[in-house]
């Protein structure tokens, strides 16, 4: 199973549901944010380097942390450098070793925004509550099914108390699970975790279990 998190616009926090849904569905994360990485990285070989034929996508896979990660690097000259379109195929081999892959797509509607979502079975949509984010959500999804990304469900971030999840649901026909807006959650991310690491009983990780769930539900299992 390969996985698109998306969203229309930045800052909605696809990073962040993207770490999350790797911890619940046992997957590789693949930050394919190639100008925008924002997903942890050390020394050693990167989605940059791998794009541009000087490493093994496999090899680039570190499994030192909570989540399985493929980095990718922070330079624009090395985003220039990499072939966007060898995505899918380097996508594919490390699904074909460690069987699942989410992979943080960058924001908007940019060619490598297409290549993740043509690369994936199906896409996550990240959006918030507020009207412009709800309606760059519509036209991400419109290009997931263009390119035969069925999408599992939308994430509706760092809400209130009182999630608009049913009009959500309506409007994107998808099934909706509300992300609440939470410290531990952001604290997990500056450090490169998923939110289970410090908040175990916390409800956003009652949240992304549902996510998994559901994108279980939704998606066809290798």
């Amino acid at each position: 199973m390969i996985l698109a998190v998306a969203g229309g616009k930045g800052g909605v926090g696809k990073s962040t549901v993207s770490l999350n849904l790797g911890a619940e569905l046992d997957a590789v994360v693949v930050d394919a944010d190639l100008g925008m990485a924002d997903l942890p990285t050390d020394r050693g070989p990167d989605l940059h380097d791998v794009l541009a034929g000087r490493a093994d996508p496999v090899e680039a896979v570190r499994e030192g942390g909570p989540v399985a990660l493929l980095p990718c690097g922070r330079t624009l000259a090395g985003a220039r450098a990499g072939d966007v379109t060898a995505l899918a195929s380097a996508v594919e081999a490390v699904e074909a070793t460690y069987d699942r892959v989410v992979i943080d797509s960058p924001a908007g509607m940019a060619a490598d925004t297409g290549m993740a979502l043509l690369a994936a079975d199906a896409a996550v949509l990240v959006t918030s509550t507020r009207k412009f984010a709800l309606a760059d959500a519509l036209r991400t999804q419109e290009l997931a099914r263009e390119l035969d990304a069925g999408l599992a469900a939308v994430a509706l971030n760092r809400t209130g108390e009182k999630a608009p999840t049913e009009q959500v649901r309506r409007s994107l026909g998808t099934p909706v699970v509300a992300i609440p807006e939470d410290d531990r959650v952001r604290r997990a991310q500056r450090h490169g975790w998923p939110v289970r690491e410090i908040g175990p009983e916390s409800v956003p990780v009652e949240r992304f279990e549902r996510l998994g769930e559901t994108v279980r539900f939704a998606t066809p299992q290798s």
